[in-house]
């Protein structure tokens, strides 16, 4: 059973938004950008599940003094 639940809402400025959320109630990702229609959303969602499990896993080195 999946510990997780992805949830689309429509946020403060009427934009659309998704976001994964563990059953202990944290945020594990979100869309990091408001969609104009609902439809968008989910199509952006279904993105993120299809092609997350084939995703790579990249280590980036930070430059020199930034953040």
């Amino acid at each position: 059973m999946s510990k997780a639940t992805f949830e689309i809402y429509e946020d403060r400025a009427g934009a659309w938004r998704w976001r994964l959320v563990h059953d202990n109630g944290n945020i594990i990702a979100d869309s990091g950008e408001g969609y104009a229609s609902r439809q968008k959303c989910e199509q952006g969602l279904e993105s993120v599940r299809r092609n997350a499990p084939e995703a790579a896993v990249v280590d980036v080195e930070t430059p020199s003094g930034g953040e």
